[in-house]
């Protein structure tokens, strides 16, 4: 048998002048008469704090055939979505005889340890997206992306009560001493995606020149579709398509910026904030898609944020909002923005899912998106009774486990998580330290049911 189909590298680019595009899986990476590998397992997890509004969250029954209002946008995903209840994040809480901890502890929903309390450079856990990184995104351009959509000088906290700041600012740790920084703005996302300057000078030089990266890749783009099968050819104009529609939106978004006079904000960021999250999980997807990273971590707000959105149907500040009083009407405008945040996840959710691999599931089908709160009742700052949701193929979807308060607590699913990824004991969590197959932050060993 002659055989003639010619095979692309798994990480081949196309190469302009300007930086290069990494390329979706097309068949004609897999050699012919073989048998192409199965996709790979991604991880997302997403972090908002303040809570949920008490009443407005909890499904009725162990399925999820009527969604509560929180949660009503994720009906087209609700089949690969476990919602869990009762969920005890004992990480947030004050150790004994220390204070001050409830709003300065967002390092901990991943890492499962306490920060320590200090305002040096921040002391805490090795988090669970790098562990998962450096098991699955070694390979990859980056390993992993830290997404915030709030800007840490944006007066949403004053890193007060001896806390550090490290502890708002980010939720992704590479190690006890080594608070990983967050990235905010969406054309330096796409810079370290596609490979050019990450400086204002070098983007103001680089839109001088009128040219962007993509058609800097066009003529290699027109080579190598003379060499593909037309539904390879389809695959890649579908990508180029996708990347110049991202162009496209940060360049709006880079002039909105150029049009607001006296303000102090980075290059690229979205005024609004559902559009700048939709920039940064469209990059999010494309880099999926392309392999360029197979994990990332979001932060949706910062402790003590006073922003507020518009979109949610309510102009209280997020904070302030939190702190209702057990009053209807206010647990109710706080429900709204809860509902808003959680619409977004169940956008992101529904990309991944609309977009397919090479074996003709979804992106979604092989991932897991981890998102939750370290609050309960925000009113009180309960950390006990807090929202955790599971979405993804990775899970047995359709499902409500209710737990018995205090009795699970968020690094129980810490565990859980680190298994569905393949991290097994004696695997390294960080430096020469290795995981037992059992413990991660503060677990207990407690069975979950989420496996």
């Amino acid at each position: 048998m002659f055989i003639t189909k010619r095979h692309l590298p798994r990480r081949a680019v196309l190469q302009g002048a300007f930086g290069a595009i990494a390329l979706p899986l097309l068949g004609a990476m897999t050699p012919a008469m073989a048998q192409a590998a199965p996709p790979p397992k991604r991880f997302i997890g997403a972090f908002v704090p303040h809570g949920a509004a008490p009443g407005y969250w909890i499904p009725e029954g162990e399925n999820l055939s009527k969604l509560p209002f929180l949660y009503q946008d994720f009906e087209p995903v609700k089949n690969k979505m476990v919602i869990t209840s009762g969920m005890w994040t004992s990480s947030a809480e004050n150790p004994p005889g220390v204070t001050g901890a409830d709003h300065f502890v967002a390092s901990s929903f991943f890492s499962g340890v306490k920060p320590i309390k200090t305002t040096g450079s921040g002391i805490c856990g090795v988090s669970i997206d790098q562990v998962i990184a450096n098991k699955h995104g070694k390979e990859n351009l980056l390993p992993s992306m830290e997404i915030c959509l709030e800007d840490p000088g944006s007066g949403s906290s004053n890193c007060g009560e001896g806390y550090s700041c490290v502890y708002t600012n980010t939720i992704s740790w590479s190690g006890p001493t080594k608070p990983n920084p967050m990235e905010l703005n969406p054309e330096v996302m796409y810079s370290r995606m596609f490979g050019v300057g990450t400086s204002k000078e070098q983007q103001i030089r680089g839109r001088q020149k009128d040219q962007s990266i993509l058609d800097s890749v066009l003529e290699s783009a027109g080579v190598l579709e003379r060499t593909l099968g037309s539904e390879d050819k389809h695959k890649l104009d579908q990508h180029l398509d996708n990347v110049r529609e991202i162009e496209r939106r940060i360049g709006i978004a880079i002039s909105k910026s150029d049009d607001l006079p006296e303000m102090d904000k980075p290059f690229g960021i979205p005024t609004n904030w559902g559009e700048h999250f939709d920039i940064m999980t469209d990059m999010l997807t494309l880099a999926f898609k392309a392999d360029i990273s197979r994990v990332s971590t979001m932060l949706m707000a910062r402790d003590l944020t006073g922003r507020i959105y518009p979109e949610s149907g309510t102009n209280i500040g997020f904070h302030s909002g939190s702190h209702h009083g057990e009053d209807p009407g206010r647990i109710r405008e706080l429900a709204l923005i809860n509902r808003y945040h959680n619409s977004m996840i169940a956008s992101l959710a529904n990309k991944l899912n609309e977009t397919e691999e090479s074996d003709g599931s979804s992106i979604l089908d092989n991932s897991l998106i981890m998102y939750g709160s370290n609050m309960g009742n925000p009113n009180q700052h309960l950390h006990y009774d807090t929202p955790l949701t599971l979405i993804g193929g990775l899970v047995e979807g359709n499902r409500h486990i209710n737990y018995e308060t205090k009795t699970v607590s968020t690094s129980d699913v810490l565990v859980d998580v680190l298994r569905l990824f393949d991290i097994n004991e004696g695997d390294t969590l960080h430096d020469d330290i290795k995981f037992d197959g059992e413990t991660f932050g503060d677990s207990t060993g407690v069975n979950t049911n989420i496996l």
